[in-house]
C-alpha cells in the first residue's frame, strides 16, 4: 500500500504550499525543462519541481534573507537561487542566460513561516515590531513608518484601496490622533490605537484587512506585481505555462486582466482588423480553488485562487 501523502499535505515546518498539486499540473512540467519560481518562500513548490527535472534548470527568487537560507537545502547543479524581488525578473534570467523559460509559478503573498516569526510583525496574533518588510535587511518603508509618517489622507487611501477598510477614513483620521505625541511602533501599540474603531466581533478580519494595506503598502506589492506580470511575455517561451496564485481580490483582478487582455485596467486592445494580440491564452476560464479537505488542514488556503494561461504562438 502507497504511503504516499496527498500534495497538499506535503509541507515542511517553514511553510505549507497551497494548491501544489494543482500548481504542479499547471507548469506542465518536463525533466529537460527550464522553469521559474518567483516565490521561493519556504520551497515547498520548488522541492517538488526539482523533484521532476532530470537535464532541466529551476530559478527561484525571493528577497527574503530567510528565504535564501532555507534554499541552501535545496541546493544541486540543476537549481539556482536569486535573492531579488520578482520585479527583477527579465534582467536577472537574461543575466544567467536563462531565457526563454518553459514555464513560471507566482505563489503571491506572505510564507506560513513570515506569519509565524512574531518578529517580523506580519500576524495580528502576536505582539512585535510594526515592520512587515518582505526584505527586512533593506532600508525601505516599513508599517511603522507609514502609520507615524504618512498624511492622514494618503493612510485613508491605503486603508481603503488595499484593505478595502469600510470606515478608512475614520480610521485614518484615528491614527493620526493616535500618534500625536507618541510613536505607534508595535502590533499592540497599533491595535490600542485603534481599537475604538475596531468593529466588536470582526476583530480579527478588521486587523487583517488593516494589516494587508500596511503590508502590501511597505512592499509596493501592487506595482511589483505588475511589473513581474508583464515581464513574463517575455521570458515565457510560446506554449510556456504561466501559473499565478493569489490570495486577495486586488492581485487576483490585476492577474485575470492581464491574461485575459494583456494589460491591467481598461478594455483589450484591437488592431484595425478588429483583431486581438494578447500575449496569453487562459486555461482556467475559472480561478481554481483549494478541496474542502486541503482548506480544513490548512486555512490560508481558502483564499487562494490559482489562475493557468499558455503563452501564445
Amino acid at each position: 500500500m502507497s504511503t504516499t501523502l496527498p500534495d497538499y499535505q506535503n509541507d515542511t515546518a517553514y511553510h505549507r504550499p497551497v494548491m501544489l498539486r494543482e500548481c504542479l499540473e499547471g507548469l506542465d512540467l518536463q525533466p529537460g525543462g527550464r522553469y521559474v519560481d518567483v516565490t521561493f518562500g519556504g520551497g515547498g513548490h520548488s522541492a517538488r519541481i526539482l523533484e521532476r527535472l532530470t537535464t532541466g534548470h529551476l530559478y527561484s527568487f525571493d528577497q527574503d534573507a530567510d528565504a535564501e537560507q532555507e534554499a541552501q537545502k535545496l541546493a544541486r547543479p540543476q537549481f539556482t537561487f536569486i535573492r531579488s524581488n520578482f520585479r527583477d525578473l527579465y534582467a536577472a534570467l537574461q543575466q544567467r542566460g536563462a531565457l526563454p523559460v518553459d514555464g513560471l509559478l507566482a505563489d503571491l503573498g506572505v510564507s506560513s513561516h513570515q506569519f509565524d516569526t512574531p518578529e517580523r510583525g506580519f500576524s495580528t496574533r502576536f505582539d512585535g515590531p510594526l515592520d512587515m518588510r518582505m526584505n527586512a535587511e533593506d532600508g525601505d518603508t516599513s508599517a511603522s513608518d507609514i502609520i507615524n509618517e504618512y498624511s492622514e489622507a494618503d493612510l485613508h487611501r491605503i486603508f481603503g484601496m488595499y484593505g478595502e477598510v469600510t470606515n478608512a477614513r475614520t480610521l485614518a483620521a484615528t491614527v493620526v490622533a493616535a500618534r500625536r505625541g507618541q510613536t505607534i511602533s508595535t502590533i499592540a501599540g497599533l491595535k490600542k490605537a485603534i481599537a475604538s474603531v475596531t468593529p466588536r466581533g470582526k476583530e480579527n478580519k478588521y486587523l487583517a484587512q488593516v494589516f494587508q494595506a500596511l503590508r502590501i503598502e511597505a512592499n509596493d506589492e501592487m506595482t511589483a506585481l505588475q511589473e513581474m506580470l508583464t515581464q513574463t511575455a517575455q521570458v515565457l517561451r510560446p506554449g510556456g505555462r504561466l501559473v499565478v496564485m493569489s490570495y486577495h481580490s486586488l492581485e487576483d483582478r490585476l492577474v485575470k486582466n492581464f491574461i485575459a487582455k494583456g494589460k491591467f485596467f481598461g478594455e483589450v486592445e484591437k488592431d484595425l482588423f478588429g483583431r486581438t494580440n494578447v500575449p496569453f491564452d487562459a486555461l482556467t476560464r475559472k480561478p481554481v480553488e483549494a478541496s474542502d479537505e486541503e482548506v480544513a488542514l490548512n486555512p490560508r488556503a481558502r483564499s487562494a485562487k490559482l489562475r493557468i494561461a499558455v503563452k501564445n504562438e
